[in-house]
C-alpha cells in the first residue's frame, strides 16, 4: 500500500497509458492537477485510495481517456460544476459511486457523448433526475445529440433523486437504436407510472428500481424486453394486475415484485417460459389485511425452470399445498408464509432431498407432524410458527441457526440432547405449544443463542444452571422468555452470566426466594418482568445502580415486603412500574412522582415484547405499542401513603374532541383523572356509556352522566314562560291531539279490515277457523 504525494516525475512517462493508484492511502490528499497532463492516459483508476477535495478540471483534457474509477469509500470527493469535457470524447466507462457529491446531477457529465458505463451509485445526489437536462437543454435535443444513446449502463441507486421517471424512460428509448442493457435507479424517492416507453429498450437486460415510489401497473409492452433477465420492482406502491405478457420474457433468470399492492390472478400462463428462472418472489405488501393477488396454477402443470428462491408471502396459494413445487427439487429459499394453505404437507415434499437456506411457512392451517428429514445449509432458518403441527419437536440439520416454532400443537419433551444436535442455533422460540418436562441442561451449550422464547407451556421443575460462562467466553443472550409455565425453585445464580441481556421474562411461574446478588452483572436490562411469583424479600435497592435503563419493572403478584426502595426514583427510563399486590409497607416515596419517562414517549428505541398492564381496573395486553404505555400501579400492599403527587405526568386537557361523539365501534372509554373542561360529549354510543366515573376527577367537566351542570343548563331547564314558551307549548298539545286522532283511526280501519271482511265473507270465515283448529290439532299432537 502506497502514501504521501505523488510524484511530479510521472510527466517523464511520455507513453503512459495505464495508471491504478487503487486500495491505496494518501490519506486525504488532493487529486495532483499534473495528472491532467498525461495526455497518453487511455486508463485511470484512482478508487478507494483516500483522495479528497475537488475532482481537478484538468482531468478534462484527457482526451485519450477510455476509463475513469474514482469511487471512494473513506473520504469524499466534490464533483466540479463544470469540466472541460468537450475533450473527453473517448470516454466509454466514468465510475464516481460511493462520494457524498451532496448535490443535483451535474450536467457535463450527459455531454460525454461516448459514454458507455456510467455509475453515479451512493453519492447523496438529490433534486429532480431531470435536473441534468435543464440550463435550456430540451429533451428533444438530447435525443437528436445522441448523448445518452450509446449509455449500456446507467446507474443512479442510493441517492434522494425524486421526480417522475417518465420522460427519463422516453428520453432512453427515443433513440434510434436503443443500447442500453442494465438501468439501476434503486432506493431513490422516484415517483411516476411506468411508462409503455420502457418496452422499447429492447436491449435491456436488468431493470431494477426497488425502494422507490413508484405507482400504477406494470405495462404490457414489458413483453417486448425479450432480453430482460432482472426484473427489480420491490417497495414502490405498485398496484393493479401483474400483466401476462411477463410470461413473454424466456430469458428472465429473478423477477422480484414484492411489497406492493397486487391484486387479480397470476397463473402459470404469466411463467410459462421463463425455462432460465431461477428466483421468484411476488409476495404482498405485508400490512395488507387481506390477500388481493392470488396464485392459481394448475396442479397438473410442470414448470420449464428450476427454482433456486422462491416467496409468495401473503398471497393466496392455498387452500393445498401448490402441486407445481413437486420437480423444484434445486430450492434454497421457500417462503409460503400467511398464504392460506391448510392441511398436511404432502410426501414428495420431503422427499425432494432440498438443502435449503430458509423455510418459512408460518401462518397458515397447516397440521400433521414433521419429520427430521430435511437438510439445511449453514446458518439456515426455519419458521413454522402460527400453525397445527402436532407431535414432538423436530430436531434438524446442525446447521440451523434460526428455529421458530411458536403456536403450533407440539407436546412432550423437549429433547435434552438440543444443545448437542442444534449447536448452531442463536434464536429458538418454542411458545404456546404443548410442551411438558424440565428445561433441558443442554440449552446452555448452545454458546451462540442470543434469544430464547419457551413461553407459554407446562414446562416445570427448577430453572437449571444453564449460563455458566464457557471457558470465560460471556453469555450472548438478549433475550430470555420462560413467563406462563410451571416453573418452581429458586433462580440460578448463573442468571449472573447474563451480562448483554436486555429481556428477561419470568411472569406467571411458581419461582420463589429473593433475588439474587448475581443478578446485579445483568447491567443492560430493559424489560424485567417477575410477576406472578413467590418472590420474596425486600425489592432490593441495587437495582437503580445496576440496571439503571430499565424500561419496564413488573414486580406485581409477589410476596416481596419492606418498604419502597427510593433509589428507584432515579430510573429516568422507567415507563411501566408495577409493584402491586405484594407485601410492602411503609409510605409511598414522594420522588416516585419524578418518574420523568412516564410523561414522554420512547423516541430512541421501537421494541416489541408481550406484558398484561392493569390499568383503571382493566387488564390489557400490549406487545407493538408497548414503548406508548405509561402505567404505575402500588395497589393492593399494605402502604400508608398514597397521597403523593406525579408532578412529571402529562394529564389531557382541554374540551373532549367533538369527533369523539361521531364514534360507532366504543365499548370503554375512561377520560379520568386528567385536566379535561367544557360539555360532556353526547351522539351515537356516547350515550349508552353512562357511568359517571369513567368522567371522574376532571373538575371543569359538566354535563351529564355527571351532577355538574353545565352553565346556562338551569335556564333552559327551568326558563321563564313567554311567548316563544308559549307557542312550544301549543305545539305540543297539537302534536299530541293529532297522535291521539290517527291512533283511533288506524284502531278502526285495522280492526274492521280483518274483522269485517270475516262476517261478511263466508268461505273466508270458515278457512280462517279450519286454520285455527288445525293449529290447536298440531299443538295436542306435539305435546
Amino acid at each position: 500500500m502506497f502514501g504521501g504525494e505523488i510524484s511530479h516525475s510521472l510527466l517523464d512517462l511520455k507513453y503512459l497509458n495505464y495508471l491504478d493508484l487503487s486500495m491505496n492511502n494518501f490519506k486525504g490528499t488532493k487529486i495532483p492537477k499534473f495528472i491532467g497532463s498525461l495526455e497518453r492516459l487511455r486508463y485511470l483508476n484512482l478508487s478507494a485510495a483516500s483522495f479528497s477535495g475537488w475532482i481537478p478540471p484538468q482531468l478534462g483534457n484527457l482526451a485519450r481517456l477510455i476509463y475513469l474509477d474514482l469511487k471512494e469509500y473513506l473520504w469524499t470527493f466534490f464533483i466540479p460544476p463544470s469540466l472541460p469535457s468537450s475533450n473527453l470524447t473517448s470516454l466509454s466507462v466514468l465510475v464516481l459511486s460511493d462520494n457524498g457529491f451532496n448535490s443535483t446531477i451535474r450536467h457535463w457529465l450527459f455531454q460525454l457523448r461516448n459514454l458507455v458505463h456510467l455509475d453515479l451509485s451512493f453519492d447523496k445526489l438529490e433534486g429532480s433526475i431531470l435536473d441534468a437536462f435543464s440550463n435550456s437543454t430540451s429533451l428533444e435535443k438530447l435525443k437528436k445529440m445522441g448523448s445518452l444513446c450509446k449509455l449500456k449502463t446507467l446507474i443512479l441507486s442510493e441517492n434522494n433523486l425524486n421526480g417522475e421517471i417518465t420522460e427519463l424512460i422516453d428520453v432512453l428509448s427515443g433513440c434510434n437504436n436503443s443500447t442500453l442493457e442494465h438501468l439501476n435507479l434503486g432506493f431513490n424517492k422516484l415517483g411516476g407510472v411506468l411508462p409503455n416507453s420502457i418496452g422499447n429498450l429492447y436491449n435491456l437486460q436488468s431493470l431494477l428500481l426497488w425502494e422507490n415510489s413508484f405507482a400504477g401497473s406494470i405495462p404490457n409492452s414489458i413483453g417486448n424486453l425479450s432480453n430482460l433477465k432482472e426484473l427489480y420492482l420491490p417497495n414502490n406502491q405498485m398496484s393493479g394486475t401483474i400483466p401476462e405478457t411477463l410470461g413473454q420474457l424466456d430469458e428472465l433468470v429473478a423477477v422480484d415484485v414484492s411489497e406492493n399492492s397486487w391484486e387479480g390472478v397470476l397463473t402459470e400462463s404469466h411463467l410459462s417460459n421463463h425455462k432460465n428462472l431461477k428466483e421468484l418472489t411476488i409476495f404482498e405488501f405485508s400490512l395488507l389485511p387481506d390477500q388481493t393477488l392470488v396464485i392459481n396454477i394448475s396442479s397438473e402443470w410442470i414448470p420449464p425452470f428450476k427454482l433456486k428462491y422462491l416467496s409468495l408471502r401473503s398471497c393466496q396459494v392455498g387452500p393445498k399445498f401448490p402441486a407445481w413445487l413437486r420437480n423444484q427439487n434445486e430450492l434454497n429459499t421457500l417462503n409460503l408464509r400467511n398464504t392460506r394453505i391448510s392441511g398436511t404437507i404432502p410426501d414428495w415434499f420431503w422427499k425432494l432431498d432440498l438443502e435449503l437456506d430458509q423455510l418459512d411457512l408460518g401462518y397458515n392451517q397447516f397440521s400433521g407432524r414433521t419429520p427430521n428429514s430435511l437438510k439445511f445449509s449453514s446458518e439456515s432458518s426455519v419458521s413454522l410458527i402460527g400453525n397445527h403441527f402436532s407431535g414432538s419437536l423436530p430436531l434438524w440439520s446442525s446447521n440451523v441457526s434460526s428455529l421458530n416454532l411458536g403456536h403450533n400443537s407440539f407436546s412432550g419433551p423437549i429433547p435434552r440432547d438440543i444443545g448437542e444436535r442444534m449447536p448452531m442455533l442463536m434464536d429458538l422460540n418454542l411458545s404456546y405449544n404443548f410442551l411438558t418436562g424440565t428445561l433441558p441442561v443442554s440449552i446452555g451449550n448452545l454458546y451462540g443463542l442470543l434469544t430464547l422464547d419457551v413461553s407459554n407451556n407446562y414446562l416445570s421443575g427448577e430453572i437449571p444452571e444453564l449460563w455458566e460462562l464457557w471457558d470465560g467466553v460471556p453469555n450472548l443472550l438478549l433475550s430470555v422468555d420462560l413467563s406462563n409455565n410451571n416453573l418452581s425453585g429458586e433462580l440460578p445464580t448463573s442468571v449472573g452470566s447474563l451480562t448483554v441481556i436486555t429481556f428477561l421474562l419470568l411472569s406467571n411461574n411458581h419461582l420463589s426466594g429473593e433475588l439474587p446478588s448475581a443478578m446485579q452483572n445483568c447491567t443492560y436490562l430493559r424489560n424485567l418482568d417477575l410477576g406472578g411469583n413467590r418472590f420474596s424479600g425486600n425489592i432490593p435497592g441495587w437495582i437503580r445502580q445496576t440496571m439503571p435503563s430499565l424500561w419496564i419493572l413488573q414486580l406485581r403478584s409477589n410476596l416481596f415486603n419492606g418498604s419502597i426502595p427510593s433509589q428507584l426514583c432515579s430510573l429516568s427510563s422507567l415507563h411501566i412500574l408495577d409493584l402491586a399486590q405484594n407485601n410492602l409497607s411503609g409510605s409511598i416515596p414522594s420522588c416516585l412522582g419524578n418518574l420523568s419517562a412516564m410523561a414522554s414517549e420512547i423516541k430512541l428505541f421501537r421494541y416489541e415484547s408481550e406484558l398484561k398492564v392493569l390499568t383503571k381496573g382493566r387488564e390489557d395486553s400490549y406487545r407493538y405499542i408497548l414503548y406508548l404505555v405509561n402505567s404505575l400501579d402500588l395497589s393492593n400492599n399494605a402502604l400508608l401513603d398514597k397521597s403523593f403527587t406525579l408532578r412529571n405526568l402529562e394529564l389531557l386537557s382541554g374540551p373532549i374532541p367533538a369527533g369523539m361523539a361521531s364514534l360507532t365501534f366504543l365499548n370503554h372509554l375512561n377520560l379520568s383523572h386528567n385536566n379535561l373542561s367544557g360539555r360532556i360529549l353526547t351522539g351515537n354510543q356516547l350515550q349508552t356509556l353512562d357511568d359517571p366515573s369513567i368522567y371522574r376527577d376532571n373538575p371543569a367537566l359538566c354535563g351529564l352522566p355527571i351532577t355538574v351542570k353545565c352553565p346556562g343548563d338551569d335556564e333552559t331547564l327551568n326558563r321563564p314562560g313567554g311567548d316563544d314558551q308559549d307557542e312550544d307549548e301549543d305545539g305540543a298539545d297539537v302534536e299530541i291531539k293529532w297522535f291521539y286522532m290517527s291512533m283511533g283511526t288506524g284502531f278502526v280501519v285495522g280492526f274492521w279490515g280483518v274483522c269485517g271482511t270475516l262476517v261478511i265473507k263466508e268461505s273466508w270465515r270458515h278457512a280462517y277457523f279450519r286454520l285455527v283448529y288445525d293449529i290447536k290439532e298440531w299443538l295436542l299432537l306435539a305435546i
